[in-house]
């Protein structure tokens, strides 16, 4: 079975040099390969999206995000399924189901929607971000946010500590969320998608440690960097909190400015990191 990057070469849509490059990044990011392409700016998700359509004869959709889909059609895909897959059902009608995904050629996504839903799954090109716009409208129920305001999603289980973050945050024009647990820390991150997390590394129900595995595993949420918070402050802690796959590490007492100072250095990071 071909692989959506073979056939983006055999179509000359990238080279296969290109295609060497996204794989070997791949190896340490574990991003699909289109996400990694479009990163790395050798094509957008647009462009890749037309591209396919225009190669393959595949249809495409856009601007589904404010249509109305009815609840026994989004029963038909589980959400945990739309969130870790990437796909949206559109239609049904007759014995057929019109899936919105990113690639087509995943054949194993394809049979598992086939064997769940019971239809014939009929794939329709989109982009990766009105996909997952779709899924936190329909099944998270979350308001997307307006561009250009910046969300930092604080996991601090102490209500002073993550008040006094939040409002240093605040300050700066950032749009500040909190949550007070690991497990509703996740969930924020799911329906909310910041730009960036800070978490405590001991809390109830999931640690920290545990927060950034299951952010890492969710290709909702993979790409979202997280800086450690924590009252350990020595070198192997933080050693152990940069090798597991933190961002950063900051020491508690908490310093506001601190904090800021960091935040906005990892999100310059991931934006250098992009381009």
């Amino acid at each position: 079975m071909k692989h959506l990057g073979d056939i983006l070469v055999e179509s000359e849509i990238i080279s296969k040099k290109t295609l060497e490059r996204a794989l070997e990044r791949q190896k340490f990011d574990k991003q699909r390969i289109g996400v990694i392409l479009e990163e790395m700016g050798v094509i957008t998700e647009e462009e890749l999206a037309e591209a396919l359509a225009k190669q393959f004869n595949f249809k495409t959709v856009k601007n589904f995000i404010n249509h109305h889909f009815p609840q026994e059609l989004l029963d038909l895909i589980p959400s945990d399924l739309a969130m870790k897959k990437l796909v949206f059902p559109l239609k049904q009608k007759e014995s057929m189901l019109a899936v919105a995904i990113t690639d087509p050629f995943d054949l194993e996504t394809m049979e598992s929607l086939t064997r769940i839903t019971g239809f014939q799954v009929i794939p329709v090109i989109s982009t990766r971000k009105e996909i997952l716009d779709a899924i936190a409208k329909n099944y998270l129920k979350s308001a997307i946010h307006s561009e250009g305001v910046e969300s930092i999603l604080i996991v601090e289980d102490s209500a002073p500590i993550a008040t006094v973050i939040q409002v240093a945050l605040a300050k700066e024009g950032f749009n500040a969320l909190i949550a007070h647990d690991g497990l509703e820390g996740l969930k924020l991150a799911l329906s909310e998608r910041p730009q960036l997390i800070i978490t405590d590394s001991i809390m109830p129900r999931m640690d920290g440690y545990g927060l950034l595995r299951a952010i890492k595993a969710n290709p909702m949420t993979s790409h979202i960097p997280v800086i450690m918070l924590t009252s350990k402050a020595s070198t192997e802690d933080e050693q152990k909190a940069l090798e597991f796959g933190f961002i950063d590490f900051i020491p508690k007492p908490v310093q506001p400015m601190r904090v800021v100072s960091r935040v906005k250095r990892a999100l310059e990071l991931v934006k250098r990191y992009k381009r």
